[in-house]
């Protein structure tokens, strides 16, 4: 006899046997033993979840003469027949082959005929929503009214292409995705009985890479086993054949990004390109990595949520202390759209060094979550009590703080007030050493480059050089921070408003440039 495929020869014959919907089997079952059967079931859900093999079962079970506790028996002649596929009252049909008008009017013309056995005649039409709109309302008028002895069970892995007029003819019943436990326990199983020698590690890997279709996991434990004939089969050994990478890489990974090393990252995913993985495993792989971090951050007790053992739990704490979450979901963000973008390119490799890049120099983007990180980045540089500013930014009036007399080939010089300065100015000019130390970090920074001026009635005009610092000081929240810490220094309510000035534009007179003042607790080095 030819080889069988494990998900087809361990394949569940009875209600017992299926893993993972007890709230369906149970519901059918009660059906079955109070003979509350409907005419048209649905049944939708994730692929490799047990939709068909839930509607073979209960196309036995309702044919079945001495059913047991609502379950088949699989000894009468009716379930033998039906499980050696030669019952004319169980009628398969696969909807993405068989979609057409014609297709369904043959069912209305077969569904006159009452069987010949048996109680029922079941038609089971797989991926359903493939059917055309025609054959949707040729099948209409019998799923509604079909003779009594006649059972429709739909199945559908996109339940939202259904028709309503389907949908509302049907009892449905929702598959849920398997959970990695109930996935890895029917796997000791079936080990068991192939007397296979696979590591636990190993077993929990195929679990998880199943993504809640145990239909899935039989698949590839076939696979390794095959690779690996009368082996034990190791972690390492399911690595290499599903081409997954080592949870240690994206440790190693992570850390590149967060010290923005482009070219450890780039190394490292070269070291991973020729080990011959699968990119869009990896992806994949590294945005669930990143996501436990995110979870092990968020809060504890969290171990069968992640599905990590202790070990790893303090591990992923520990990794979770050295990133931010704003950073972290930034991540996840570049990362996921990624995963989109990479299912069809022939350029993965590329696309996955432009998003390390981009992980790597938040620069690059202009949004929300990546100007949090830059920002993460600038508090960082201030509390090691240094943060650097390119010579370009220099004021073009004066020499840069933080340089020697000699340097400049000037003597100490102080800084010249514009003219037309006014009173309220002049209060905020003085106390600027203490409205900045009163600051979060991150604010203090987006000031560092801030002229000021008066503006119309008790406000205050704060310019700015960039689109950046200009819209951090825009948001409401942080607008009405600087506000308050200057009228309790000033001693005055003002209204603090901003203007955007290029680097081209010449500065007015009337504002004036609060580098030339020393911000208390922060040494500033630049660069040429």
């Amino acid at each position: 006899m030819s080889y069988q495929a494990l998900y087809r020869k361990w394949r569940p014959d009875t209600f017992e046997d299926v893993k993972g919907q007890d709230h369906i089997v149970a519901t059918l079952k009660n059906q079955i033993k109070m003979n509350r059967i409907g005419h048209a079931y649905l049944f939708c859900g994730t692929r490799g979840t047990g939709k068909t093999t839930v509607a073979k079962i209960f196309a036995k079970a309702v044919n079945c003469l001495s059913p047991i506790d609502g379950s088949p028996c699989n000894e009468c002649a009716m379930c033998k027949a039906i499980n050696a596929q030669t019952s004319m009252n169980v009628i398969e049909i696969d909807a993405a082959s068989n979609n057409g008008v014609d297709n369904i009017r043959e069912i209305r013309e077969e569904v006159g005929y009452s069987p010949t056995e048996g109680r029922y005649k079941v038609y089971i039409i797989d991926e359903v929503h493939m059917l055309s709109i025609g054959a949707f309302n040729a099948l209409l008028k019998t799923l509604e009214e079909p003779p009594s002895y006649v059972i429709f069970i739909l199945a559908t892995t996109e339940v939202h292409k259904i028709p309503v007029t389907i949908l509302s003819r049907c009892q449905r019943y929702d598959f849920k995705r398997i959970s990695v436990d109930t996935i890895a326990d029917r796997l000791h199983e079936l080990i068991e009985k192939e007397s296979l020698d696979v590591e636990e590690r190993a077993v929990r890997y195929i679990a998880k890479a199943a993504d809640g279709a145990l239909r899935d996991a039989l698949s590839l434990l076939d696979q390794c086993a095959a690779f690996y004939i009368n082996q034990k089969m190791t972690y390492d050994n399911v690595l290499e054949v599903l081409g997954a990478v080592d949870t240690s890489v994206f440790s190693r990974l992570l850390r590149c990004i967060i010290h923005q090393n482009i070219t450890e990252a780039i190394y490292l995913l070269e070291e991973i390109i020729m080990q011959g993985r699968e990119l869009g495993q990896f992806v994949t792989d590294f945005i669930w990595y990143m996501r436990n971090l995110l979870l092990a951050q968020s809060a504890d007790d969290l171990e069968d949520v992640l599905d990590v053992s202790s070990e790893n739990m303090a591990a992923l704490k520990e990794e979770a202390q050295m990133i931010s979450p704003n950073t972290l979901m930034r991540y996840i963000r570049v990362f996921s759209e990624l995963s989109g973008q990479i299912k069809y390119s022939s350029q993965k490799r590329v696309l996955i060094e432009v998003a390390l890049v981009k992980l790597c120099k938040p620069s690059m983007e202009r949004n929300y979550d990546s100007i949090l990180n830059r920002l993460a980045l600038i508090e960082k540089q201030l509390a090691d009590g240094v943060i650097t500013v390119s010579a370009g930014q220099t004021d073009q009036n004066g020499p840069q703080q933080g340089m020697k007399d000699d340097e400049t080939g000037q003597g100490e010089q102080p800084a010249s007030k514009p003219a037309a300065m006014s009173e309220d100015v002049r209060h905020v000019i003085e106390q600027w050493g203490k409205i900045v130390s009163d600051l979060s970090l991150s604010m203090a920074a987006m000031l560092k480059n801030a002229k000021v001026s008066q503006g119309e009635g008790s406000s205050l005009v704060l310019a700015f050089d960039t689109e950046m610092q200009k819209g951090y000081f825009d948001q409401e929240d942080h607008r009405t921070e600087l506000e308050n810490v200057i009228s309790d220094k000033i001693q005055k309510t003002v209204e603090v408003k901003t203007v955007f000035v290029s680097h081209e534009e010449p500065v007015r007179r009337d504002f004036f440039d609060p580098r030339k003042m020393n911000l208390e607790g922060v040494e500033f080095e630049y660069e040429d």
